[in-house]
């Protein structure tokens, strides 16, 4: 028969602050466990004759403290196979005490029952020692976990589970990334439990130059002038921007008129990218997620969908059509991957035709653009060529064509086969793994390039392009792909 595990908070450290339902657990439990030995309580529940075992010992073996936690609650459930037990852990089990979780998690699996008495936390005493009111804004955080997540510096922030001067460093370098490095903190150490009690102020950067830091150390960081903003400080900034108040420009927006600034805003990424200019490139993403927020906010005033539906979405899209990393199918090469992406999205999308997915096809893209795309789909269909080789005689069939209809004068007619031939070459692209878009953006700035040069030698000779012949700017023309040539040859 399964045995009932009765989780009791021991405060943070004082007797006086363990309630009278913990304490009349802990005096009648015929096996109590204690996920540390190290609290000030455990002291006093020698004096009184309550016999209990620890973890301690997990603490040596495991690697991280999350292994830790994690063998706990095992051994807890292991252990109510035999009865009832139990389990007593520092301040309240339901505020940053990760086995508690893990332990619930756990039970519910084997179908223990768990039975909570609550204690105080040593949020209550930082509350009353520092006079904070949780009510106006706060943040608790775990001091082991800190690294990567989005602080918010104009609130006040407590960081619990300072174990030692080693956390303490590496908390301090992650809060380096958000405050300011004299930024003043309050440390906490023992808070509640008489003369051990020591609170002191002191700038971030000498955090852990304290002597005294250990595991019964929390730190708390007053609010401070915000340095750097966040994703949801520029929804906010939006929302007020489109309110009554805001911006008349900004109000009269609508997603219609935003369509130009869309496209702009995405081209000047791709130009920021082809200048390899990483600080522009860093504006011009900004100005491009700007666009994202803009439509989100509309479509929330409109009452269909808000940012964080967007975020939603697109973050269950990429688990999904990612079985091979998210849901055990391992792929091959990019090519493999690719193939479960288009398969995943075809299953979504009820798409069980090819031609469906070419339809799918945005007709808004640029023709290369979409044409390529629409060339990749039907290969995979198995609708490709196998050879290079057939692929260039296809372009000059093409030419061919086009040189026929040309002499027809019928202007149709050379519309189509024109259109074929730019189809045929975005084709020959794609089968040797070239962006065509790309491809010609790089032509276009070549042509300017030489045009330039053509002109400026014109300069030098005394001549504007228009007082020079055709064979002459031929020639300057041939010059500058010799130049651009050498250029290339130097470097």
């Amino acid at each position: 028969m399964k045995g009932k595990i009765t989780v009791v908070g021991l405060g943070p450290g004082a007797l006086k602050h363990l309630t009278l339902e913990g304490m009349d657990v802990l005096e009648k439990a015929q096996r109590l466990f204690l996920r540390t030995g190290k609290h000030p309580v455990v002291a006093e529940l020698k004096k009184k004759g309550i016999e209990f075992s620890t973890f301690d010992d997990y603490y040596k073996e495991g690697k991280t403290f999350e292994e830790v936690y994690s063998r706990i609650a095992q051994a807890l459930v292991e252990q109510a196979s035999k009865g009832d037990l139990v389990y007593a852990v520092p301040g309240n089990p339901a505020v940053a005490e990760t086995s508690y979780y893990l332990l619930l998690d756990l039970a519910k699996q084997k179908e223990i029952e768990i039975e909570t008495i609550p204690g105080m936390s040593f949020l209550e005493i930082m509350y009353g020692r520092l006079g904070i009111d949780p009510v106006k804004g706060l943040q608790v955080l775990d001091g082991l976990q800190l690294k990567g997540l989005q602080i918010d510096t104009a609130r006040d922030c407590i960081i619990t589970q300072v174990y030692d001067r080693l956390v303490a460093s590496q908390v301090k370098l992650e809060l380096m990334e958000h405050y300011d490095a004299e930024h003043p903190l309050w440390v906490i150490r023992a808070g509640g439990v008489g003369k051990e009690e020591i609170i002191e102020q002191v700038p971030l950067y000498q955090l852990d130059r304290l002597s005294y830091i250990d595991y019964l150390t929390s730190i708390y960081l007053p609010g401070a002038p915000r340095q750097s903003y966040s994703i949801q400080d520029l929804i906010e900034v939006m929302k007020e921007l489109r309110g009554e108040e805001g911006c008349p420009w900004d109000r009269e927006q609508e997603h219609e008129s935003l369509k130009p600034y869309l496209l702009e805003e995405a081209y000047e990424v791709l130009d920021a990218i082809e200048k390899q200019d990483l600080e522009l490139l860093r504006e011009e993403l900004g100005d491009l997620l700007l666009q994202v927020v803009f439509h989100a906010q509309i479509a929330e005033e409109e009452g269909h969908f808000d940012f964080n539906r967007v975020v939603d979405g697109i973050c269950k899209k990429l688990i999904r059509r990612h079985p091979h990393v998210f849901g055990g199918k391992k792929a091959r090469d990019s090519d493999g991957a690719l193939d479960k992406w288009e398969a995943t999205k075809r299953e979504e999308k009820g798409i069980t035709g090819y031609t469906k997915a070419l339809q799918d096809i945005p007709r808004a893209l640029p023709s290369l653009m979409r044409s390529f795309k629409v060339q990749q789909k039907a290969a995979l269909a198995g609708f490709d060529w196998d050879r290079i080789e057939d692929v260039m005689d296809k372009v000059k069939e093409e030419i061919t064509e086009l040189e026929e209809v040309y002499k027809s004068g019928e202007m149709s007619r050379i519309k189509e086969e024109l259109g074929d031939l730019l189809f045929a070459v975005v084709n020959l692209a794609r089968f040797e793994d070239v962006r065509p878009e790309l491809a010609l953006r790089d032509t276009i700035e070549k042509f300017i390039q030489r045009f330039e040069f053509i002109e400026e030698k014109g300069k030098n000779m005394g001549k504007t392009m228009d007082e020079m012949s055709l064979d002459q700017m031929e020639e300057l023309w041939q010059r500058a792909k010799i130049h651009k040539n050498n250029k290339i040859e130097k470097k």
